[in-house]
């Protein structure tokens, strides 16, 4: 299986998109790339850095061995994930898929989710969200997320589910809950007589899942022996601006000391991955 480096969105993968809220990619990364990622992850949660700067937050490690790892910003402090979260390809696949003329980073993270060996743990869990709930400075909910798969990924590896069509729902309340692990209990709450299909985005090493970012996804116990290693673009079309007082992210704070109503997030820290002629 090749990478393919210069795919273009099909009319078909447009409406297989728009109809269920994801879309799995072919192979975007090659196999020599795979492993530099994979490699940059021990790098990050060891503390090897490169540059001069510093990470957006320190790595904090857990005491329990199951828990999730995540870091943002990663782009920041190793040249591998820089060279992935803003590669054109995904800025021009994200921005065909949306529909508009220019995609910007907005964040990445990179995460780590160690194997259980079979052991029945939530610990690992992420619980079922929008990505938009934590995104509501933002001027639009046309953004987008690119998961991107360092091994094969499934469900006995914790890999990641969507809820078809959640994306067409709008913003629910209080669907900030990436770190609520009880999958069960947020399903209760989010469905509201809704029809609830999960459906497992079952990827290939170096395929990427693209979800709205009203799409509802979460993941569950990673069973195997081996981490479930990911990289993970979020991404936003280029007219993004800040919506004030409405909720904290601290995006907000690399606008400047005083950001105001309607500022783009742009510059530096928001880099344009592919802008159409």
């Amino acid at each position: 299986m090749e990478a393919q480096k210069n795919y273009k969105i099909t009319q078909q993968d447009k409406e297989t998109f728009e109809r269920d809220g994801y879309w799995i990619s072919p192979k975007l990364l090659d196999d020599d790339q795979i492993a530099r990622l994979r490699n940059a992850h021990d790098r990050i949660w060891g503390g090897d850095y490169d540059g001069d700067g510093y990470p957006m937050y320190p790595y904090q490690p857990n005491s329990n061995p199951e828990a999730l790892r995540k870091f943002d910003n990663g782009w920041w402090i190793n040249d591998e994930v820089q060279s992935v979260v803003t590669d054109p390809l995904l800025g021009e696949l994200t921005a065909d898929l949306l529909g508009v003329d220019e995609i910007r980073l907005w964040h990445d993270q990179v995460i780590y989710k160690p194997g259980t060996s079979g052991k029945a743990s939530s610990a690992g869990n992420v619980g079922w969200h929008q990505d938009y709930g934590y995104w509501q400075c933002a001027s639009t909910t046309n953004m987008m997320t690119a998961w991107i798969a360092l091994q094969d990924t499934d469900l006995n590896n914790g890999g990641m589910m969507t809820i078809l069509g959640s994306h067409k729902w709008g913003l629910i309340p209080d669907s900030d809950s990436f770190f609520n692990q009880n999958m069960e209990e947020l399903k209760r709450k989010y469905a509201g007589g809704r029809e609830w299909v999960e459906e497992p985005c079952i990827l290939k090493a170096g395929q990427a899942s693209f979800h709205h970012a009203l799409t509802f996804h979460g993941s569950g116990t990673n069973l195997s022996d081996q981490p479930r290693l990911s990289i993970v673009a979020h991404l936003m079309p280029g007219s993004t601006t800040y919506k004030a007082r409405v909720q904290r992210h601290d995006n907000v704070r690399l606008l400047g000391p005083r950001p105001y109503d309607g500022q783009p997030f742009e510059g530096h820290y928001f880099p344009t991955l592919f802008k159409r002629n």
